[in-house]
């Protein structure tokens, strides 16, 4: 049973690793009118769902994975006739990225990484006190 715990916090440890990496993405990105693909960057978000093992009692819950990084396709128009990227009428089209959103949501997945470090390490203490009462500790 430890280990499935152990397991699931590693799931989301790795889980909130991966939203941390999308949001600094974002953030570097939130100028950028000019990409390979063209356009402005579309905004990138990690979709996560709930990771089931099949056990002899039936599902049981082992974690979290990523289903797939979804691109928002919308952008903002900004007015600015001087810009190298603007259109006939002035306009540029910015990426759909609010900064400060942005940086909400990574304080939010930077306490989810710690929540399951710490969950990890009281487990880890757990494991290792039970060992101890065997040795004779």
């Amino acid at each position: 049973m430890e280990f499935d715990i152990m397991n699931i916090s590693a799931s989301g440890m790795t889980a909130n690793r991966l939203r941390i990496d999308v949001i600094a993405d974002n953030i570097a990105n939130a100028e950028t009118t000019r990409t390979p693909e063209g356009g402005p960057y579309r905004k990138k978000v990690p979709i996560f769902a709930e990771y089931l093992r099949r056990t002899a009692q039936g599902w049981k819950p082992a974690g979290v994975r990523v289903v797939k990084i979804k691109e928002d396709p919308s952008y903002r128009l900004v007015y600015d006739p001087s810009h190298p990227d603007a259109d006939e009428n002035g306009y540029v089209k910015m990426p759909n990225v609010n900064v400060l959103k942005e940086m909400v949501d990574l304080i939010n997945a930077q306490r989810a990484y710690e929540a399951n470090v710490s969950a990890l390490n009281t487990v880890k203490s757990m494991v290792n006190s039970a060992l101890n009462i065997g040795r004779g500790a």
